[in-house]
Formats: structure tokens, C-alpha cells, sequence
């Protein structure tokens, strides 16, 4: 597995080595000990969850926050999504940017989204099977958000806003101005 850092810090993309023949493909999804030696981290993933989107669900852009701040290890099983994450840790050097990166079934790539940091997809397939690991519990408390067509952001989706499906509370969420649990 290639373990690749992002402009964001703490963020990495991570790429499996994978083994196809006849029969079809195999690859490792995640191994602790290559992640530990590689990035220096230890995380300890305690709760998995699988998101089936349509095409232009927008999902996001989401956190949990203090104490039940989550660290995240994201993949897509089946279709194609563009995956953001935002680094909204005021004290980082790389706060208020974005990385994206297409993740999809054929190139396999993980995202691993640091606690603190904001994260949400669009799906740019007919469908897309999204799936997580998280190394803390969900929290609904401690549920937070930015809008998803933050100015100060401005993330392109790299769809047009006619085709974005969003969830009545992710049209209200706060902007990163505006944001008060910040």
C-alpha cells in the first residue's frame, strides 16, 4: 500500500497495491501497522458506515466536534464520488483549504480525514456505495457543518448546482464565517 500525504496536514491519500488474474482482484483495505510506520498516527477505528447515494447526492460538508471529534477512513465500493475534506482546525497551518480527490471502485484510493477536519462527497456515478471507518463513536450532540457552496471555501463540486441532491439540514448549515462552534 502507497501512503501519500495531501496539502492538507495530517490528511493522506492512501493506494493499494492490487492483484488481479483471471478469477478477478484482491487488495488490502487497510493494515494498522504499514499506516502507523508510514504516517506516524495511531488509530484505533471503532464504528464502520456505508452511505448508497444517487447520482449528485451532495453529502456535507460534516463533523463531529469536541470530544466526539472523528478521524475518518474513507472509500468507495462501487461507483464514483469526488471527496472533500476541509481542515477546520483554527491553530493548523492548513486551515480553511480543501483537498479532493475522485475516489471510485477501480482505482481503490482511501482517503484518511484527521479529527477536526470537514468532510463531504458528491456522487458522479448513477450510483456510488460509500463507505467509512471512524474512530469514534457517533455523537448527535456534537453533530457541526459548513455549507457546502461556502464563498470562502469555494469548493467546485464539478457538477452544476441543478444536479446537487442535498438534505434539507445540509442546505442550512453555517458558512465558515458564520460558524459558532469554531
Amino acid at each position: 500500500m502507497q501512503i501519500e500525504k495531501t496539502n492538507l496536514d495530517g490528511c493522506f491519500l492512501l493506494k493499494p497495491r492490487v492483484f488481479e488474474d483471471e478469477r478477478g482482484s484482491f487488495f488490502e483495505t487497510f493494515n494498522q501497522q504499514v499506516f502507523e510506520q508510514t504516517t506516524g498516527l495511531n488509530v484505533n477505528f471503532v464504528q464502520d458506515n456505508q452511505s448508497i447515494s444517487k447520482y449528485g447526492a451532495l453529502r456535507g460538508i460534516h463533523l463531529q466536534t469536541g470530544d466526539h471529534s472523528q478521524a475518518k477512513l474513507v472509500r468507495v465500493i462501487q461507483g464514483e464520488v469526488l471527496d472533500v475534506a476541509v481542515d477546520l482546525r483554527k491553530d493548523s497551518p492548513s486551515f480553511g483549504k480543501s483537498y479532493q480527490v475522485k475516489l471510485n471502485h477501480k482505482n481503490n484510493y482511501q482517503l484518511f480525514i484527521p479529527k477536526g477536519f470537514g468532510h463531504g462527497f458528491v456522487t458522479l456515478s448513477k450510483q456510488a456505495i460509500f463507505a467509512y471507518k471512524c474512530d469514534a463513536y457517533y455523537h448527535k450532540a456534537s453533530e457541526a457543518g459548513i455549507i457546502y457552496n461556502d464563498p470562502t471555501l469555494n469548493i467546485n463540486w464539478q457538477l452544476p448546482a441543478e444536479k446537487l441532491l442535498l438534505s434539507s439540514k445540509d442546505q442550512i448549515l453555517p458558512t465558515l464565517k458564520k460558524a459558532n462552534w469554531l
